[in-house]
């Protein structure tokens, strides 16, 4: 990555700066601007997350912002309620309260002496959320967002649910803000109210889960926040920017397609990053990229970036199955609006072991699909972010647990762009089944690479807000959608879908034991084919990325991050364990020391689906000279037939003191998951 150093315009940074809310309360502000924007006003861009901008997204935020700020903006990161040097509790993600406060808040960058009165939102995961759901607010200021790795849906494609399966990664994410909730704020900022608003925060802080799991079905708690829901509430400019290896890429085709406002897509091979220091590469100039973007809408600039394709996306060459890739070897496509005319439905049939062409070799064989437990423990993170082992690797062993059905060896190459589709024709002996669909690409010498998935949930396969039981024995053809892709198929590989009813730990094992009957007479897959296009000969390459100064800071634990599967033999128990270990590093600017864990851990014995074990610890810690402050937190999952078992501890210490210690144990009724 270049680093750039000088700017078109000197900037000027102010730490702390207040927004007083009109209930009084008071949000905390970093802001970077051009040094004269106070007699040469500029619009401003926005990123208003929960992540405490003075120190667990310093140094990310010192990356991006200064280069914006540096060519004529000025960039407002707001810590929201509850969260940082703010006032207030944090409750939940994206309630109408963050919504309300963000209206507030852009109302008033608009009418601060040095903005033009315009002005964007951006941000990524979090922030890539509220800017979709603010701007469907309509705040007069706000004329455009980029939203990056987010959602317009959140129960059918978020880190909740998916295809009515509940997702392990909502434990994982409700234990991280469990976590991140249980931080204070900074005594030289709010000074010696700081551990009257630690307390109060930790009284308050609640394990989330609880209240998702409150919601098993598409209710008004998700469709809240949901933008799918009227996207014609979305009247300023979208750019909704994603990746393929990201768990959030299919917003952006269903933004593209269902919007109406000026829209534009990118997706690139990288996980849950920002394009321009995300793995795997290639990373991309999307600081230019984005300045482009806010030139054209809120300087009125001849960027020319309206005048191309609507869509752009890497078309992935096929690789052998690896753990992580630094690189996805690929070229760049566009569309120039989606849905698009250049890609076409390809339909395959399904026969014993077989894809064969629509129409052909038809059989009345019925299979049966019944995988162990454990099926599902290579299949990768949820959400990978670009570290190590987050990938799925080798899916031989799974294929085997799993139905399979292979086309011949391809005679010439294949590429797809966009959502293949499974057909299934199954039945249950239980009530409560799932099912899991793989696309693989299978190279001559039998190395399976998962190139996309989809699992869903059988009661949910009319609706996701009125499931209903399965009758045991009766035929349903369901419908699995898989996640968007684009992908290459070379000339000598096989296209496997593999079928598996479990897929565990990334959905919930059913709650109990269950054996599947497939038809393949009236299964099938479709396969959303693209054929190469000149015009993508023609596109302009993106320019090398680049960043603005990295803050200047002392590493004192370099951070590591691993992923492991362990098989007990004796016992049958599978475990699959990660550690994310952020590292420690002391911020000179503030003369700040941050330090923070977690280890997540997921357990499953063979034949026992009551066995199922979900668990995160977190550990943060701050310190500054004679002040240390600790939060040490549990949560986990257990399961029996009829309950979903949510236990949590949080703990809080001074120096070695502990100040606040709290458990929380829940029983919630299972509804048909």
């Amino acid at each position: 990555m270049i680093i750039v150093k000088s700017f078109p315009r000197k900037i000027r940074q102010k730490h702390t700066v207040w927004i007083k809310l009109a209930d009084g309360c008071r949000l905390a502000a970093r802001v970077w601007m051009p040094a004269d924007a106070p007699k040469n006003p500029v619009p401003a861009i926005l990123e208003y997350i929960p992540y405490r901008q003075r120190d667990a997204t310093a140094l990310s935020d010192a990356l991006t912002h200064p280069y914006f700020a540096g060519h004529g903006y000025a960039c407002v990161r707001v810590d929201m309620r509850g969260s940082g040097d703010s006032d207030g509790i944090l409750h939940d993600e994206y309630l109408r309260q963050e919504h309300d406060d963000a209206l507030e808040v852009i109302a008033w960058i608009a009418a601060q002496p040095w903005c033009t009165g315009k002005v964007g939102m951006m941000g990524i995961s979090w922030g890539g959320f509220n800017a979709l759901q603010v701007g469907a607010r309509r705040p007069p200021a706000l004329k455009a967002i980029i939203t990056v790795a987010s959602t317009d849906d959140r129960y059918a494609d978020d880190i909740h649910y998916m295809g009515g399966c509940m997702v392990d990664d909502q434990v994982v994410w409700a234990g991280t803000m469990l976590a991140y909730n249980c931080r204070p704020p900074d005594p030289t900022v709010v000074g010696k109210r700081w551990r009257s608003m630690w307390l109060d925060r930790l009284a308050h802080n609640e394990p989330w889960l609880i209240q998702w799991l409150d919601h098993q079905r598409r209710d008004a708690q998700w469709r809240h926040g949901s933008v799918c829901e009227n996207y014609a509430d979305i009247t300023c400019a979208v750019y909704a920017v994603g990746g393929w290896a990201d768990g959030y890429s299919n917003a952006i085709p269903r933004l593209l397609a269902n919007l109406k406002c000026p829209r534009k897509g990118l997706i690139g091979p990288w996980a849950h990053a920002y394009p321009h220091k995300a793995r795997p590469g290639p990373a991309i100039g999307w600081l230019q990229d984005a300045l482009r973007w806010w030139d054209h809408w809120l300087k009125g600039a001849a960027t020319g970036i309206m005048d191309e394709p609507m869509l752009r996306a890497w078309m992935q060459e096929s690789v052998p199955p690896l753990a992580q890739y630094d690189e996805r070897p690929g070229r760049w496509v566009a569309e120039p609006a989606w849905p698009s005319p250049n890609v076409t439905p390809r339909a395959y049939a399904m026969t014993p072991g077989a894809l064969v062409a629509a129409g052909t070799g038809r059989s009345n064989v019925t299979l049966t699909v019944d995988s162990p437990l454990a099926t599902g423990a290579y299949g990768g993170v949820w959400c990978p972010y670009g570290f190590d082992s987050e990938m799925p690797t080798d899916q031989r062993g799974e294929d085997g647990q799993s139905i399979v059905f292979d086309t011949p060896p391809l005679t010439e190459r294949l590429e797809i762009l966009g959502a293949p589709v499974v057909t299934l024709d199954v039945a249950s002996d239980t009530p409560v089944a799932m099912v899991a669909v793989r696309l693989n690409d299978v190279a001559p010498d039998g190395a399976s690479t998962r190139v996309t998935y989809g699992v869903l949930n059988l009661t949910h396969r009319d609706s996701h807000e009125h499931p209903t039981p399965l009758v045991s024995g009766q035929r349903y053809r369901v419908r699995v959608q898989l996640n968007d892709i684009a992908h290459a198929f070379p000339a000598g590989h096989r296209i496997r879908v593999a079928v598996s009813n479990q897929y565990f730990p990334l959905a919930l094992t059913p709650p109990e034991r269950n054996t599947l009957t497939l038809h393949p007479d009236g299964s099938s897959l479709t396969l959303p084919v693209r054929a190469p296009r000149a015009e993508d000969e023609r596109l302009a390459p993106f320019e090398p990325p680049v960043s603005s100064p990295p803050l200047p800071a002392d590493e004192i634990v370099p951070a590591s991050r691993w992923r492991q599967v362990a098989h007990d033999l004796a016992t049958g128990t599978t475990t699959v364990r990660i550690e994310r270990r952020r590292g420690k590093h002391r911020l000179r600017d503030v003369d700040l020391t941050y330090g923070a864990g977690c280890s997540e851990r997921f357990t499953i014995r063979e034949g026992d689906p009551t066995s199922v074990s979900l668990r995160t610890e977190w550990t943060i810690a701050l310190e500054r000279d004679d002040w240390r402050v600790r939060s040490q937190t549990m949560l986990a999952l257990a399961v029996t037939r009829t309950e979903l078992l949510v236990s949590a501890t949080v703990e809080a210490f001074e120096g070695d003191r502990r100040v606040f210690s709290r458990t929380f144990d829940r029983a919630i009724a299972r509804d048909l998951v």
